[in-house]
């Protein structure tokens, strides 16, 4: 008896991760564009902080657990941790361009200009282009066992220019803002620090979203690039099998 074909990735976990990512979302928005106060000095522009700030701080826990997965890949040789690893870092594309493109809009009325080649947006950018490259990576056309080592190493390399984005302000003069969560802020209180603390819940549950619905695309995938292998070697043994022709033609 065969099991049969799953048709959705849809569970009941994810039913009820979606309903608290629209809850958290729909919140989010009503906060961040209506009940929260603007800024003194940044006026309306503030707003973008709370799409932001999460979007990056996200960004940072999807490239940890592609490297993490990465490497127990490497030692574990199974498929569920390589189809991980590319779900995370797919998220962690999505996000690090999210930070970007929130950042630059948000640079525009800070700055003056839409981009400065400073040291938080330039090593953002160059991570940006390495998930790129890690994504083309994972389509090269080559032995499957090959392209997930040649992924997982890349995948362990990202950790270390995620840690030169964050600690960028830190060792370099930078025009961007030191850390806003960690250090505690005194500038962002009452309404504005809720809101952002809403938006920070909310983009952690639609992140697990996607990537639990991403892992089981990418297992569904990989089972049927399994299945197809299996069939094209199966047919290229019947090719090769002197006695097919016994069973077809039925004389030698």
């Amino acid at each position: 008896m065969t099991t049969p074909t799953p048709t959705s990735t849809a569970s009941p976990l994810t039913r009820a991760l979606g309903i608290v990512s629209l809850v958290g979302v729909g919140a989010t928005a009503w906060l961040g564009l209506v009940a929260s106060p603007r800024d003194r000095l940044q006026q309306d522009a503030v707003r973008l902080m709370y799409v932001h700030v999460p979007a990056v701080t996200w960004m940072y826990v999807a490239v940890l657990v592609c490297a993490l997965a990465s490497g127990m890949w490497l030692r574990k040789r199974t498929d569920g941790w390589d189809v991980l690893a590319g779900a995370a870092a797919e998220l962690a594309l999505l996000l690090t361009g999210l930070g970007l493109l929130t950042g630059s809009v948000w640079g525009r009325p800070t700055w003056g200009v839409y981009w400065v080649w400073d040291a938080r947006l330039t090593s953002t950018a160059i991570l940006f282009v390495l998930l790129l490259g890690y994504q083309a990576l994972r389509r090269y056309p080559a032995e499957p066992q090959a392209r997930s080592r040649m992924t997982a190493v890349l995948g362990l390399l990202l950790v270390p220019n995620a840690m030169i984005v964050h600690f960028s302000v830190d060792w370099w003069r930078s025009l961007h803002q030191d850390a806003t969560v960690s250090k505690l802020d005194a500038s962002i209180e009452g309404l504005m620090l809720f809101t952002l603390a809403v938006s920070f819940v909310a983009m952690g549950v639609v992140c697990a979203w996607l990537l639990v619905h991403r892992f089981r695309v990418g297992w569904l995938e990989r089972s049927a690039e399994r299945h197809l292998l299996d069939a094209a070697l199966a047919d290229r043994r019947a090719d090769a099998d002197p006695s097919a022709g016994v069973a077809v033609g039925g004389t030698r």
